[in-house]
């Protein structure tokens, strides 16, 4: 059984590696997105999984690495529904508010996993990182090969600032490789996830999509906003981030991805 599971990981190990090859497929620059992004250091990358074609501003940022914030969110709800540690009846995922106040009004009462997802509380994802327990978040981490799977910043806060890493080109290969049911997640716990992660529906388009920002001396000097379009059978992944000196927040990344998925006729 031991070694079952070595092979086991090995050959995801081996098949993420041959999908990064081949999602290190044509690409094409768009440098013209730089009005999107005014006042900040950022990037967008598209992948259209049927033709497997990148659409990139901002190549070299498109590989920079940086803390993924609560995009993380999709990978821990992923991580906790396979394990058994939340139930996929979202009523059971109930978790008890301990009283702290927060900044945040909306953090200051129980949640489910899909209102915690919804208002991002990032107390919520701290438990359920806890009640994972480091032992299987590194193992699953090193499956879905996410980032630099480096969890050492401690179980609660790894990828808020911390130890975690990922560049928006691995977010984008994350969620393509999870669409294409190539990660080890029941399509129940993807459904979920899915739903959870659901902005809007609208002329036949579904968006999914999770912000994640980086407050650091008082200053917003990190936002993501990470996700799928689904519209008439095609399936676009993307991912956006914003790097500034202030105001560069999630709320602001997914502003810039909706005028870019619009300008290219994705929304």
């Amino acid at each position: 059984m031991k070694y079952g599971y070595k092979v086991l990981l090995w050959l995801l190990l081996w098949q993420g590696m041959v999908l990064g090859q081949a999602l290190a497929a044509p690409s094409e620059v768009r440098e013209d997105l730089a009005e999107y992004f005014q006042g900040f250091s950022g990037t967008f990358v598209l992948y259209d999984l049927e033709t497997e074609r990148y659409i990139v501003y901002n190549e070299e940022q498109s590989r920079k690495r940086l803390s993924p914030c609560s995009t993380f969110k999709i990978p821990n709800s992923l991580i906790g529904l396979e394990t058994g540690v939340v139930d996929k009846e979202d009523v059971f995922t109930l978790k008890k508010w301990d009283g702290t106040r927060y900044d945040f009004p909306y953090w200051n009462h129980d949640h489910t996993l899909a209102s915690a997802t919804k208002e991002s509380v990032v107390w919520y994802f701290r438990e359920l990182a806890r009640d994972i327990g480091a032992v299987r978040m590194q193992s699953y981490l090193q499956m879905i090969d996410y980032g630099n799977k480096d969890i050492s910043g401690g179980l609660t806060q790894f990828w808020l600032g911390s130890s975690l890493q990922i560049s928006a080109r691995e977010q984008v290969r994350f969620l393509a490789r999870l669409e294409r049911g190539e990660l080890p997640f029941s399509q129940d716990t993807q459904a979920i996830v899915y739903k959870n992660i659901t902005v809007a529906e609208k002329n036949g388009a579904i968006l999914m999509g999770k912000t994640g920002s980086r407050l650091q001396d008082g200053h917003w000097n990190l936002g993501w906003f990470v996700g799928l379009v689904k519209k008439q059978g095609e399936t676009y992944v993307f991912a956006t981030n914003i790097e500034g000196a202030d105001g560069a927040m999630g709320g602001k990344a997914r502003e810039i991805s909706l005028a870019v998925l619009k300008k290219m006729n994705v929304l």
